[in-house]
């Protein structure tokens, strides 16, 4: 899962390593702010499956493209990504509210690293940024197994800063 990749404005390109997760990985989901159509091109081209959203920094020509809200099921479980979800305040409660059918929520647009569940068990999920850490300690992106319905090993992977 990645967010906020925001290439080439806040880096040149992605991360060798977020590339070499994403050439692993069965599905990618980008929750936003991808900024350049060319990211878009690339995850299509290298992603076994991508789910991905527009965000509030995406054009024209990516809001043609992408959803403003994705919704799969993998594995047994129904996902629903989206860019925003607001302040921390209230957070659990609105995606309850908003997401009704889901058990995971992956967002983006803060680029700060979430994982909380709603008091009914809605899984929410924000990647960070693999490329603009903002006030973070590094950047990152997660990664996650889902297993007999059950999402596991979900993991916060930092991306070291490159010279």
């Amino acid at each position: 899962m990645i967010s906020d990749t925001h290439v080439p404005k806040r880096a040149r390109e992605l991360p060798a390593q977020v590339l070499a997760a994403i050439d692993v990985a069965d599905v990618v989901i980008h929750a936003g702010d991808w900024v350049d159509v060319a990211t878009l091109d690339l995850l299509e081209a290298r992603a076994r499956r991508l789910i991905g959203v527009w965000g509030n920094n995406d054009g024209p020509e990516l809001r043609r493209r992408l959803p403003e809200v994705a919704h799969a099921e993998l594995g047994g479980l129904r996902f629903a990504v989206v860019h925003e979800t607001g302040q921390a305040a209230g957070r659990e409660a609105r995606a309850e509210r908003d997401h009704p059918d889901a058990d995971v929520l992956v967002f983006g647009h803060s680029h700060i690293p979430w994982d909380t569940v709603s008091p009914r068990g809605l899984r929410l999920l924000n990647p960070g940024s693999p490329t603009d850490r903002r006030r973070q300690p590094e950047c990152t992106y997660l990664t996650a197994v889902v297993r007999e319905g059950r999402l596991d090993d979900v993991t916060l992977v930092p991306v070291p800063r490159t010279p």
